[in-house]
């Protein structure tokens, strides 16, 4: 690709084997890009972007799933974007252009235009995905965001383009393909939704 990069790897113990297939990874391409930093449990979005940024050398962090839902093919256009426009963030959308979800069953496409209906209606945040989390920050703005946030889990992505427009940084947007993962299990169940909708009325009352 031409830019300097290494990819760190936070595992939460999750049920789809990351961490081993991380492992193999790390040998082949060396302790210097691969770097795996896993943790023994699930912590939480928040945590894990904390844990993560210890580590980051770099001065532009981009955020993704590993499991291929969110395509390395989109990182030159995040890296593109930010150059256009000299962005604090680029967030990948898949609401806008031809962005787009994939193998989502119909609870999961509603669940997810109804939490970024709500999120538009109640918090006008500027911005047209605000639960996805393929991401590019600038690492500074990262960490200036991440000490304003209290949010965990899936309100977290909310609540850092909220801050973000709170604090005057810049948000540009490019059109992703989120394809629902082929192997292993998704963590979103009845208790990420109870508190993603307590997370959205707070955020309401404190912004």
């Amino acid at each position: 690709s031409g830019n300097n990069f290494e990819i760190i790897i936070i595992d939460d113990g999750s049920p789809d084997g990351t961490q081993e297939i991380a492992e193999q990874l790390e040998k082949i391409y060396g302790s210097d890009k691969i770097l795996l930093r896993p943790r023994a449990r699930k912590l939480g979005l928040g945590t894990a972007y904390i844990h993560g940024m210890k580590h980051a050398t770099g001065n532009f962090i981009v955020i993704m799933d590993a499991d291929l839902s969110h395509h390395p093919k989109f990182i030159p256009e995040f890296i593109r974007k930010q150059k256009e426009g000299n962005f604090d963030i680029v967030s990948g959308t898949r609401y806008k252009g031809n962005g787009g979800v994939y193998g989502w069953d119909l609870k999961r496409k509603l669940i997810s235009r109804g939490a970024n209906f709500i999120t538009q209606v109640l918090l006008r945040p500027g911005a047209s995905d605000l639960t996805g989390s393929f991401r590019l920050y600038r690492k500074e703005v990262l960490q200036k965001l991440m000490e304003k946030c209290v949010s965990k889990g899936y309100v977290f992505q909310m609540e850092m383009i909220v801050r973000a427009r709170q604090l005057g940084y810049t948000v540009g947007e490019v059109p992703i393909s989120f394809v629902d993962r082929v192997y292993g299990e998704s963590k979103l169940g009845g208790n990420e939704i109870v508190s993603f909708l307590k997370g959205l009325l707070t955020l309401f009352a404190t912004t």
